[in-house]
């Protein structure tokens, strides 16, 4: 049996211009500048005011623009013209935010290069090779990841080319041309299973009778393990050789590349983008100023051309292209206001919340020095802003800012706190540093373990446990103390 009910419910929706200007706040300077740009192409009611003289946006003109319809007014508009004009005339230059503002330039810069697959297709196509082994080449080196590895079992590459290329073979065939023609090819390495294939045939390349380069060889041939280990005495028993015999080996194997492709683009036209920093801090007299990036800061106002359209316009009951007209550019008017409203509080939320980091880490911003970053968190910020924790997240998501000591990456400024043995809440960067300081001065021949850096680290104050010590050395991407390990 069907019952019907009534059913009251309390809900928080946000609004589609909550919503936009979240989006706004969370993007940086080239995203922002690529919507700001998109916005003034799709609504020409929106411009960029002019640096002298610009006029209030809520200039008196806003009266017939609020009072619309109050009057009849003929006029001799082009509807059919206006509705369908594809070319709007308005300025898409920014202006300065402020005159010690630095212009950073934000120009895709598009390279156009060669891909591996290309280049190495044209060195098979010069030797002198049958049509089916000419194949089987072509079809290894598409197989080829972007380091120039083949990582496909070559047993798999069989069943491949008997399915899609008609090339019926043989696991020897295909490992015969592999070795005979596709790793004979520039770079030195190209086409290797693995690391130390790949390192073999780089060095075996080279026309040397320099003992340190036959040792080389040699070690990487038989004693890979040994190497990767850096158990150095085994190798210098099992050769009986002396320590200064292997650093010069050693010394040959680390001019080889374990990325042989790495020189070449992965596509044919690549995109390069340098950072542009969302703030400008300067330190001046001792005193931290935070500023916006010009980028972030245009200043806009309504079009003044489709205010006054609109002054001289109103409800022509009379006629119905007046009246869709009317209420088009109404629609433009009404968009770009609110655009407006949007990216000043975005500029707003932005500059709160940089001075609130400026001013909380401001012996940092002073002394360049990580060891003076205070532990700070989301949170703190946005107790000071008002802003909602999820705001400040988005202000500094991708964010960077130039600093006196250099660009600076905002959420590095975050760190966790932990307490020091005179009960005094440090951050975790400060511990990062104190652990890479220690890890650097440490002597190479017999590396720190991470017991031993527990201790060290204790006598510093810093209580901290041996688990905590890994984390953070991965967090460094320091290897473990055997593979740190140097002659």
């Amino acid at each position: 049996m069907l019952k019907q009910h009534l059913q009251l419910k309390l809900g928080q929706k946000l609004a589609p211009q909550q919503i936009q200007l979240m989006k706004l706040i969370q993007l940086h300077t080239l995203e922002f500048e690529e919507e700001l740009e998109r916005e003034l192409e799709e609504n020409p009611a929106l411009e960029i005011a002019k640096e002298e003289g610009a006029e209030d946006e809520y200039s008196a003109a806003d009266e017939a623009y609020e009072n619309e319809g109050n009057e009849s007014i003929e006029t001799d508009f082009d509807v059919d013209q206006y509705l369908y004009d594809d070319e709007p005339s308005y300025k898409t230059a920014s202006s300065n935010y402020s005159a010690d503002d630095e212009e950073f330039d934000n120009e895709s810069l598009l390279t156009e290069g060669q891909s591996l697959y290309d280049y190495l297709t044209e060195q098979i196509h010069l030797i002198n090779i049958n049509e089916e082994d000419l194949k089987i080449a072509e079809y290894l080196i598409g197989n080829l990841d972007t380091d120039g590895y083949l990582r496909r079992e070559v047993k798999s590459i069989v069943d491949d080319l008997a399915f899609s290329q008609g090339v019926y073979t043989t696991k020897e065939k295909v490992e015969d041309v592999l070795e005979n023609y596709v790793q004979k090819l520039d770079p030195a390495g190209v086409g290797a299973r693995n690391l130390q294939e790949c390192l073999l045939l780089q060095i075996e390349k080279k026309v040397s009778s320099d003992k340190s380069v036959s040792l080389a060889a040699s070690i990487l041939r038989n004693q890979f393990d040994a190497l990767t280990n850096k158990h150095y005495n085994k190798i210098i028993q099992k050769y009986d050789i002396e320590e200064e015999d292997l650093k010069d080996a050693l010394e040959e194997i680390s001019k080889l590349s374990p990325k042989v492709g790495g020189n070449f683009d992965t596509q044919t036209i690549t995109i390069n983008q340098e950072i542009i920093p969302d703030f400008v801090v300067q330190v001046k007299d001792g005193q931290v100023i935070p500023m916006l990036n010009s980028k972030n800061a245009p200043t806009l106002r309504v079009s003044e051309e489709y205010k006054d359209i609109l002054s001289t316009y109103s409800h022509d009951k009379k006629s119905a292209e007046h009246k869709q007209a009317a209420l088009f550019i109404k629609q433009k008017l009404d968009a770009a206001k609110w655009y407006i409203d949007a990216i000043n509080q975005r500029q707003n939320t932005l500059l709160q919340t940089i001075t609130a980091i400026v001013k909380f880490q401001n012996d940092y911003f002073i002394t360049g020095d990580e060891k003076s970053l205070k532990p700070m968190i989301l949170k703190d910020i946005a107790d000071i802003t008002g802003f909602d924790i999820s705001t400040i997240s988005r202000v500094v998501k991708s964010k960077y800012a130039d600093t006196p000591n250099g660009i600076v990456y905002l959420k590095d400024l975050f760190s966790d706190s932990l307490t020091n043995d005179d009960g005094e809440e440090v951050s975790t960067k400060e511990i990062k540093t104190h652990l890479q300081e220690v890890i650097d001065k440490e002597n190479k021949r017999k590396p720190l373990t991470d017991d031993a850096l527990v201790a060290i680290l204790k006598e510093q104050g810093y209580n901290i446990a041996r688990r905590t010590i890994a984390k953070y050395r991965e967090q460094l991407n320091i290897p473990v103390a055997r593979l740190r390990k140097e002659l």
